[in-house]
């Protein structure tokens, strides 16, 4: 497994030098309870089986299961001196990851494998945000913490390479800095960038 950036204090890898998980890893991902195991340790932080059992309404022998699957790909790590014997605790290793890597989308295995996986995951990121709106939608906007927005801009590939370079600038920035902070009124919030070319009406 590859050392964590934030061990160093050195920025958290971007896409361009993530991980590229290879079909076997995209293959143990590839199913809904693990996906959602694996964003909840990225979102809240180490866990226990029972904790997530809790969250998922499943079974603590259930996420136990998925767990080990999930670590026999590195994709988590147990944390050695945390816990008892009975009372594991996992995380998800630091630095980002690529469902789309080069070797991977080369075999209808891997393509499948990652189709599933990056549905999933934005299955569960939207929906997170149709909660949030649900919940904060009778309050007065003022009282929101978020930012919701979306825009149009015509760009040539050269200028949506520019752009994505200055997005994960200010990402990287924020994350090096915050990524472990602890303390009163900190919370967890999930950033998201979706830059892509729309398709022209005919």
């Amino acid at each position: 497994m590859n050392r964590s950036p934030e061990d160093s204090g050195e920025v958290p890898p971007r896409i361009g030098e993530a991980r590229e998980l290879d079909v076997g890893a995209l293959r143990a991902l590839a199913h809904p309870l693990r996906v959602e195991i694996y964003d909840i340790l990225s979102q809240f932080g180490p866990q226990t089986a029972s904790s997530l059992a809790e969250q998922l309404g499943e079974s603590s022998g259930a996420t136990s299961y998925h767990l080990r699957a999930l670590a026999k790909h590195d994709l988590i790590r147990e944390i050695p001196d945390r816990g008892t014997g009975r009372e594991r605790w996992w995380e998800r290793p630091k630095g980002a990851v690529s469902m789309t890597g080069q070797t991977a989308v080369r075999s209808p295995a891997g393509r499948a494998a990652s189709q599933v996986v990056i549905s999933e995951f934005y299955r569960r990121r939207n929906r997170q945000l149709e909660e949030f709106i649900a919940r904060q939608i009778r309050k007065d906007p003022d009282e929101w913490t978020a930012m919701l927005s979306t825009a149009t801009v015509r760009l040539t590939d050269a200028q949506f390479e520019e752009l994505g370079h200055e997005l994960e600038a200010v990402i990287d920035s924020y994350v090096a800095r915050y990524r472990e902070q602890q303390g009163e009124g900190v919370r967890p919030f999930t950033i998201r960038t979706d830059v892509f070319p729309l398709t022209d009406p005919e």
